[in-house]
């Protein structure tokens, strides 16, 4: 019999490995560059601005170059604009915002 198997405690090793999947399956958050709009983006979003009217306002005042639908994805994100499905016709959905 070897020294390692004399001090292999199997419990400890599965509580180990237990923790390090843990850590790996953690997602991990990357800050936005529109994270620093996110109060005008929903403002103006409530207020009626299409994704294309963000674009140009962020590029306009704001000297940010991004694409409608980045900005898209980020406003579907928050929990501010919660989305909701509405069937509109056979085979169709649209999308509607509701205030939370």
């Amino acid at each position: 019999m070897s020294k390692i198997d004399e001090t292999f405690d199997a419990k400890t090793e599965v509580a180990w490995i237990r923790t390090r999947r843990a850590e790996a399956r953690r997602k991990l958050y990357r800050k936005s560059r529109l994270d620093r709009y996110r109060a005008e983006l929903v403002a103006m979003k409530r207020a009626g601005a299409s994704c294309a009217d963000l674009v140009e306002w962020l590029r306009v005042n704001h000297r940010l170059k991004i694409h409608r639908s980045s900005i898209d994805r980020y406003l579907r994100k928050l929990p501010e604009l919660k989305l909701l499905t509405v069937e509109t016709g056979p085979g169709y959905e649209s999308l509607l915002l509701e205030e939370v």
